[in-house]
Protein backbone atom coordinates (compact mmCIF):
# COMPACT_ATOMS: atom_id res chain seq x y z
CA UNK A 1 0.00 0.00 0.00
CA UNK A 2 1.22 3.14 -1.12
CA UNK A 3 2.25 6.16 1.33
CA UNK A 4 -0.21 8.99 1.20
CA UNK A 5 1.55 12.28 0.53
CA UNK A 6 -0.17 14.05 2.77
CA UNK A 7 -0.68 13.20 6.09
CA UNK A 8 -4.08 14.17 6.66
CA UNK A 9 -5.40 11.93 10.07
CA UNK A 10 -2.01 14.19 11.34
CA UNK A 11 -3.41 17.34 10.32
CA UNK A 12 -6.86 16.92 11.10
CA UNK A 13 -5.36 15.69 14.75
CA UNK A 14 -3.76 19.20 15.78
CA UNK A 15 -6.69 21.19 14.28
CA UNK A 16 -9.45 19.02 16.02
CA UNK A 17 -7.48 19.43 19.45
CA UNK A 18 -6.76 23.14 18.64
CA UNK A 19 -10.81 23.81 17.85
CA UNK A 20 -11.55 21.64 20.71
CA UNK A 21 -9.72 24.08 23.10
CA UNK A 22 -11.39 27.42 21.47
CA UNK A 23 -14.75 25.36 22.00
CA UNK A 24 -13.87 24.94 25.82
CA UNK A 25 -14.09 29.03 26.29
CA UNK A 26 -16.97 29.31 23.48
CA UNK A 27 -19.23 31.92 25.46
CA UNK A 28 -15.98 34.29 26.34
CA UNK A 29 -15.06 33.53 22.64
CA UNK A 30 -18.58 34.73 21.33
CA UNK A 31 -19.22 37.72 24.13
CA UNK A 32 -16.50 39.33 24.09
CA UNK A 33 -16.05 40.54 20.64
CA UNK A 34 -20.11 41.23 20.09
CA UNK A 35 -19.72 43.59 23.04
CA UNK A 36 -16.49 44.98 21.89
CA UNK A 37 -18.33 45.53 18.60
CA UNK A 38 -21.21 47.22 20.26
CA UNK A 39 -19.05 49.86 22.64
CA UNK A 40 -17.26 50.73 19.30
CA UNK A 41 -20.46 51.36 17.70
CA UNK A 42 -21.86 53.40 20.85
CA UNK A 43 -18.99 55.47 21.04
CA UNK A 44 -17.79 56.25 17.64
CA UNK A 45 -20.88 55.83 15.89
CA UNK A 46 -23.07 57.83 18.14
CA UNK A 47 -20.51 60.41 19.46
CA UNK A 48 -17.88 60.76 16.12
CA UNK A 49 -20.81 59.88 13.92
CA UNK A 50 -23.09 62.44 14.40
CA UNK A 51 -19.91 65.07 13.60
CA UNK A 52 -18.69 62.83 10.34
CA UNK A 53 -22.15 62.66 8.14
CA UNK A 54 -20.04 60.22 5.57
CA UNK A 55 -16.71 59.33 4.39
CA UNK A 56 -16.22 59.21 0.60
CA UNK A 57 -20.31 58.92 0.47
CA UNK A 58 -20.59 56.14 2.86
CA UNK A 59 -22.10 56.82 6.24
CA UNK A 60 -19.88 57.09 8.83
CA UNK A 61 -21.59 53.87 10.99
CA UNK A 62 -20.80 51.45 7.72
CA UNK A 63 -17.99 52.63 6.86
CA UNK A 64 -16.41 51.71 10.78
CA UNK A 65 -17.56 48.03 9.55
CA UNK A 66 -14.39 46.93 7.62
CA UNK A 67 -12.06 48.90 10.13
CA UNK A 68 -13.83 47.02 13.15
CA UNK A 69 -13.43 43.44 11.55
CA UNK A 70 -10.00 44.16 10.29
CA UNK A 71 -8.85 45.36 13.70
CA UNK A 72 -10.20 41.85 15.47
CA UNK A 73 -9.38 39.38 12.90
CA UNK A 74 -5.67 40.94 12.89
CA UNK A 75 -5.44 40.66 16.50
CA UNK A 76 -7.23 37.04 17.24
CA UNK A 77 -5.35 35.11 13.81
CA UNK A 78 -2.15 36.17 15.65
CA UNK A 79 -3.32 35.41 19.13
CA UNK A 80 -5.16 32.28 18.57
CA UNK A 81 -1.70 30.96 16.25
CA UNK A 82 0.94 32.16 18.97
CA UNK A 83 -0.93 30.67 21.90
CA UNK A 84 -1.99 27.69 20.13
CA UNK A 85 2.12 26.50 19.30
CA UNK A 86 3.64 28.28 22.22
CA UNK A 87 1.99 26.19 24.94
CA UNK A 88 2.95 23.09 23.26
CA UNK A 89 6.68 24.96 23.92
CA UNK A 90 6.06 25.92 27.39
CA UNK A 91 4.68 22.42 28.68
CA UNK A 92 7.32 20.45 26.49
CA UNK A 93 5.00 18.42 24.40
CA UNK A 94 6.31 20.00 21.01
CA UNK A 95 9.10 17.18 21.45
CA UNK A 96 6.34 14.67 20.65
CA UNK A 97 5.11 16.96 17.85
CA UNK A 98 8.37 17.13 16.16
CA UNK A 99 8.86 13.67 16.50
CA UNK A 100 5.38 12.66 15.31
CA UNK A 101 5.12 10.98 11.59
CA UNK A 102 3.74 14.51 10.69
CA UNK A 103 5.81 17.02 8.46
CA UNK A 104 6.92 20.17 9.77
CA UNK A 105 4.21 21.96 7.09
CA UNK A 106 1.73 19.61 8.24
CA UNK A 107 2.06 20.31 11.60
CA UNK A 108 2.02 24.13 10.95
CA UNK A 109 -0.96 23.50 8.57
CA UNK A 110 -2.96 22.10 11.77
CA UNK A 111 -2.21 25.27 14.12
CA UNK A 112 -2.83 27.83 11.29
CA UNK A 113 -5.81 26.43 10.01
CA UNK A 114 -7.28 26.32 13.40
CA UNK A 115 -6.24 29.62 14.19
CA UNK A 116 -7.59 31.03 10.67
CA UNK A 117 -11.14 29.14 11.15
CA UNK A 118 -11.10 30.81 14.76
CA UNK A 119 -10.67 34.26 13.52
CA UNK A 120 -13.16 33.93 10.35
CA UNK A 121 -15.82 32.84 12.30
CA UNK A 122 -15.12 35.69 14.57
CA UNK A 123 -15.11 38.57 11.87
CA UNK A 124 -18.55 36.92 10.58
CA UNK A 125 -19.82 37.11 14.07
CA UNK A 126 -18.56 41.21 14.11
CA UNK A 127 -19.97 41.18 10.72
CA UNK A 128 -23.33 40.11 12.21
CA UNK A 129 -23.31 42.01 14.63
CA UNK A 130 -22.54 45.37 12.82
CA UNK A 131 -25.52 44.47 10.62
CA UNK A 132 -27.52 45.21 14.16
CA UNK A 133 -26.26 48.72 14.14
CA UNK A 134 -26.16 49.66 10.44
CA UNK A 135 -27.32 48.99 6.63
CA UNK A 136 -24.47 46.85 5.13
CA UNK A 137 -23.89 46.58 1.73
CA UNK A 138 -21.19 44.27 0.55
CA UNK A 139 -20.20 44.94 -2.90
CA UNK A 140 -18.02 42.32 -3.66
CA UNK A 141 -19.42 39.32 -1.44
CA UNK A 142 -16.95 37.01 -2.61
CA UNK A 143 -13.64 38.94 -2.90
CA UNK A 144 -14.69 40.15 0.72
CA UNK A 145 -14.90 36.24 1.76
CA UNK A 146 -11.81 35.93 0.24
CA UNK A 147 -9.86 38.80 1.47
CA UNK A 148 -10.64 37.69 5.24
CA UNK A 149 -9.60 33.83 4.54
CA UNK A 150 -6.33 35.36 3.38
CA UNK A 151 -5.72 37.60 5.86
CA UNK A 152 -6.80 35.56 9.00
CA UNK A 153 -3.91 33.07 7.50
CA UNK A 154 -1.13 34.97 6.36
CA UNK A 155 -1.62 36.96 10.35
CA UNK A 156 -2.03 33.32 11.77
CA UNK A 157 1.54 32.33 9.90
CA UNK A 158 2.38 35.67 11.78
CA UNK A 159 1.25 34.62 14.92
CA UNK A 160 3.26 31.26 14.76
CA UNK A 161 5.97 32.81 14.46
CA UNK A 162 5.62 34.81 17.40
CA UNK A 163 4.56 31.90 19.48
CA UNK A 164 7.38 30.62 18.28
CA UNK A 165 9.54 33.45 18.93
CA UNK A 166 7.90 33.74 22.51
CA UNK A 167 10.13 32.84 25.72
CA UNK A 168 7.62 34.33 28.08
CA UNK A 169 3.84 35.01 28.06
CA UNK A 170 5.13 39.42 28.40
CA UNK A 171 6.78 38.54 25.00
CA UNK A 172 3.29 36.51 23.55
CA UNK A 173 1.59 39.66 24.34
CA UNK A 174 4.20 42.11 23.22
CA UNK A 175 3.44 42.56 19.44
CA UNK A 176 -0.04 42.11 19.45
CA UNK A 177 -0.88 44.84 21.87
CA UNK A 178 2.03 47.53 21.37
CA UNK A 179 2.60 46.95 17.49
CA UNK A 180 -0.42 45.45 15.60
CA UNK A 181 -3.06 46.93 17.56
CA UNK A 182 -1.35 50.79 17.02
CA UNK A 183 -0.67 49.93 13.56
CA UNK A 184 -4.13 48.82 12.97
CA UNK A 185 -5.65 52.20 14.56
CA UNK A 186 -2.88 54.73 12.59
CA UNK A 187 -3.83 52.44 9.39
CA UNK A 188 -7.20 53.94 8.92
CA UNK A 189 -9.36 51.51 10.31
CA UNK A 190 -11.53 54.37 11.80
CA UNK A 191 -10.84 57.25 9.09
CA UNK A 192 -9.64 57.31 5.54
CA UNK A 193 -5.68 58.21 5.28
CA UNK A 194 -7.20 60.80 2.47
CA UNK A 195 -8.41 62.95 5.61
CA UNK A 196 -4.90 63.71 6.42
CA UNK A 197 -2.41 66.61 5.65
CA UNK A 198 -0.49 65.30 2.81
CA UNK A 199 2.44 64.63 4.95
CA UNK A 200 0.82 62.27 6.97
CA UNK A 201 -0.90 60.64 4.13
CA UNK A 202 2.43 59.92 3.07
CA UNK A 203 3.80 58.39 6.28
CA UNK A 204 0.53 56.32 6.41
CA UNK A 205 1.51 54.23 3.04
CA UNK A 206 4.59 52.96 4.74
CA UNK A 207 2.18 51.08 7.29
CA UNK A 208 1.24 47.91 6.32
CA UNK A 209 -2.42 47.52 7.67
CA UNK A 210 -3.12 50.63 5.71
CA UNK A 211 -3.49 47.80 2.70
CA UNK A 212 -5.23 45.26 3.98
CA UNK A 213 -7.69 47.52 5.88
CA UNK A 214 -8.20 49.64 2.27
CA UNK A 215 -8.43 46.20 0.38
CA UNK A 216 -11.18 45.05 2.72
CA UNK A 217 -13.22 48.19 2.65
CA UNK A 218 -13.00 48.22 -0.99
CA UNK A 219 -14.89 44.57 -1.25
CA UNK A 220 -17.40 46.48 0.83
CA UNK A 221 -18.01 49.88 -0.93
CA UNK A 222 -15.51 49.47 -4.48
CA UNK A 223 -13.90 51.83 -2.99
CA UNK A 224 -10.32 52.34 -0.70
CA UNK A 225 -7.50 54.48 0.31
CA UNK A 226 -5.12 52.39 -2.25
CA UNK A 227 -5.97 50.17 -5.35
CA UNK A 228 -7.16 46.64 -4.99
CA UNK A 229 -4.17 45.27 -6.66
CA UNK A 230 -1.54 46.86 -4.30
CA UNK A 231 -3.89 45.19 -1.38
CA UNK A 232 -3.72 42.51 -2.65
CA UNK A 233 0.08 42.42 -3.65
CA UNK A 234 0.80 43.53 -0.36
CA UNK A 235 -0.95 40.98 1.42
CA UNK A 236 0.47 38.33 -0.85
CA UNK A 237 4.16 39.39 0.16
CA UNK A 238 2.90 39.48 3.67
CA UNK A 239 1.76 35.89 3.36
CA UNK A 240 5.20 34.89 1.29
CA UNK A 241 7.30 36.38 4.00
CA UNK A 242 5.63 34.61 6.94
CA UNK A 243 6.39 31.55 5.00
CA UNK A 244 9.81 31.52 4.58
CA UNK A 245 10.96 32.59 8.14
CA UNK A 246 8.33 29.31 8.98
CA UNK A 247 10.19 26.87 6.68
CA UNK A 248 13.45 28.37 8.37
CA UNK A 249 12.56 28.14 11.74
CA UNK A 250 12.04 24.38 10.80
CA UNK A 251 14.90 23.89 8.87
CA UNK A 252 17.23 25.58 11.79
CA UNK A 253 15.59 24.50 14.61
CA UNK A 254 15.69 27.83 15.79
CA UNK A 255 13.49 28.46 18.95
CA UNK A 256 12.03 24.71 18.58
CA UNK A 257 15.11 22.26 19.72
CA UNK A 258 16.93 24.38 22.21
Amino acid sequence: MSTPLINTHGIWAIYRFEMARALRTLWQSLAAPVITTSLYFVVFGGAIGSRISSVDGVSYGSFLVPGLVMLSLLTQSISNASIGIYFPKFTGTVFELLSAPVTPMEMVAGFVGAAATKSIALGLIILATSALFVPLHIEHPWAMVAFLILTSITFSLFGFIIGIWANGFEQLSFVPSLLVTPLTFLGGAFYSIDMLPPVWRTVSLFNPVVYLVSGFRWSFFGKGDVSIALSLGVTALFLVGSLIVVAWIFRTGWRLKQ
